[in-house]
């Protein structure tokens, strides 16, 4: 398993993250046998959120229940999670006091002492940052939050932060995948203005602007084929992709979840993949992607295969 350290932290981090947004009705044994796989294949970075679940903070509570996780068990997962979605409505909220109530709700649930990465969830368009800003230096100087980061910020919204916020953001956690690779197909399209996937927003190029700055991508649903309406893998909407990807894998040796994940972890930002299956087997099959060195002609190749033009 491919590791890098989170720029500005001492978290040292695979690139392979376990998302938990599903196991709120999963037993005890399923989230061991979960938990157990990915940390076989190396997987040791959990990733919550305080609205997934039937309840609030249903899914930090499920995990800690099953796991029940002593001090020094605990010392050996990097937990993050989520903050700034309100389920009732839905609506955002960003402010002080919601973000403090927040993460002390995810403490207790989690039954933990800290959080070690906390993530802004999707953005708030009635933000005050120096309301983040406020609740960020209390919940590091308290040790309740090691690390920050956003989740689905663009460039602009993250400079709007980063203006009053102390600390560095050391993660955006973004939808990418094969198929929904928009992020990706700007950048490869700059300046051809016949095709759509040119169109750039709000100052565009995020992938390049968190190189930049030392920014983590995380890559949620990498391997939906669009906004949760079904994986590409096998699917009969892909068969040119799905050819190229079995052949890669047949190629490789490994499943072909695993070329899925070997597509976003082949890209030298040092992206993270968050998984958001619950089956031990896909967990350990993605794993298997962690450091597989796709060619150039390879990763391009999926990529034309997925829809997008190269110009």
């Amino acid at each position: 398993m491919k590791t890098f350290t989170l720029t500005g932290t001492d978290i040292v981090a695979p690139n392979v993250v376990l998302g938990l947004m599903r196991i709120g009705d999963k037993t005890d044994d399923e989230v061991r046998e979960l938990v157990r796989t990915a940390r076989d294949a190396g997987i040791d970075f959990v990733d919550h959120a305080d609205v997934y679940g039937g309840d609030l903070h249903g899914c930090e509570r499920r995990f800690a229940e099953a796991m029940a996780l002593t001090p020094s068990q605990r010392d050996e997962i990097t937990i993050q999670t989520k903050a700034g979605i309100v389920g009732d409505g839905p609506y955002f909220d960003f402010s002080y006091e919601h973000l403090m109530e927040s993460v002390n709700g995810s403490l207790e649930a989690l039954d933990t002492d800290r959080i070690d990465v906390l993530l802004l969830h999707r953005p708030d368009a009635l933000v005050e940052p120096e309301e983040v800003a406020r609740a960020f230096d209390e919940l590091h100087a308290a040790g309740k939050v090691r690390a920050f980061g956003v989740s689905n910020h663009t460039p602009r919204q993250i400079d709007l932060l980063r203006k009053h916020v102390r600390q560095p953001l050391v993660a955006n956690q973004l939808q990418l995948s094969i198929t929904h690779s928009p992020i990706v197909a700007q950048g490869v399209a700059a300046n051809m203005a016949d095709e759509q996937q040119s169109i750039t927003l709000d100052g565009g190029g995020i992938v390049d602007y968190c190189r930049l700055h030392d920014i983590t991508i995380q890559a949620w649903s990498p391997f939906q084929a669009g906004f949760f309406n079904g994986v590409f893998l096998g699917s009969p909407d892909y068969p040119e992709l799905n050819t190229v990807i079995d052949r890669l894998a047949a190629r490789y040796d490994v499943p072909p979840i695993a070329i899925a994940t070997a597509w976003i972890t082949r890209h030298p930002a040092d992206m993270q993949v968050v998984l958001g299956t619950t089956s031990p087997e896909r967990v350990a099959g993605a794993a298997q992607g962690s450091d597989i060195p796709l060619t150039r002609a390879e990763w391009y190749e999926l990529f034309r295969a997925s829809g997008h033009r190269v110009p």
